[in-house]
């Protein structure tokens, strides 16, 4: 109950912020087309919504894909890095230092290597959606209880045992917690990536937009980014419910066995 009240206040907060610029766009008579009001976004969405289809789900498609090789190459290289001391310590700070490279920096670079097709565009949105992963995912291992881990190694488990049976479940809502971030990213990266060239996506709708001045369309553009990444967020939401939640169902049905 208190959850869904809170819920519906987040709602009303924003339909008021709606509201107030819907006023001030039509009191200050601002143009169109340097600032269109809310209704003017809306009906336009509904008009060029056959048209912008096509562009969304080429977005969608690119985002989930790029999300998916991002969390597999996210977490081996926490995996990796957590296990093996030596390599922590040899690349921890170049992963670190990494981040401090803007992605369209290295856009046109992944460009000239590897020319307008998919791969690029993957490898943009991965470069966004790893870091969040790694760095979650290791301190999700390194909170591991070391009581715990004491008595794993009582009664003779293994590194690699200890690993898959405690430390890495462990860290699920922290690895669930990268994960939601990266999700989020996921469908900016795409947008960047279809910037740079592609023939369809959001990214190529909002620059197709932008070059004519239809200003509502480019909003159109961004309240669609914002819905894909909640939805996209809320999906993963959904999955940590299932799997954390059931987990924690599953332990305690047999610790009262």
């Amino acid at each position: 109950m208190k959850q869904a009240f809170q819920k519906g206040r987040t709602i009303i907060f924003i339909a008021f912020l709606l509201f107030i610029w819907e006023l001030v766009v039509h009191v200050a008579e601002v143009p169109h087309w340097l600032l269109p009001a809310p209704s003017r976004i809306l009906m336009e969405g509904f008009q060029s919504y056959p048209t912008f289809l096509p562009h969304a789900l080429a977005t969608v498609q690119l985002a989930i894909l790029g999300l998916a090789i991002g969390i597999v190459c996210g977490l081996t290289v926490a995996i990796v890095l957590h296990r093996f001391s030596f390599i922590r310590e040899l690349f921890y700070p170049i992963l670190i230092m990494s981040q401090n490279i803007p992605i369209l920096v290295l856009a046109p670079l992944l460009i000239i290597w590897f020319g307008f097709g998919l791969l690029p565009k993957l490898i943009i949105i991965c470069l966004v959606c790893f870091f969040p992963i790694v760095i979650a995912a290791m301190d999700g291992f390194r909170q591991t209880s070391p009581e715990l881990k004491h008595y794993f190694a009582m009664i003779g488990a293994t590194t690699s045992q200890t690993f898959w049976k405690l430390e890495w479940p462990h860290a699920y809502p922290a690895i669930f917690s990268g994960v939601k971030i990266a999700a989020t990213y996921s469908v900016m990266g795409a947008v960047i990536a279809e910037w740079l060239g592609a023939k369809k996506g959001i990214g190529v709708y909002m620059t197709l937009a932008q070059s004519s001045f239809r200003t509502d369309r480019v909003f159109v553009a961004i309240f669609a980014i914002v819905l894909l990444s909640l939805l996209l967020f809320s999906s993963i939401r959904f999955i940590e419910k299932i799997m954390v939640k059931g987990r924690g169902n599953h332990a305690q049905h047999s610790k009262h066995q």
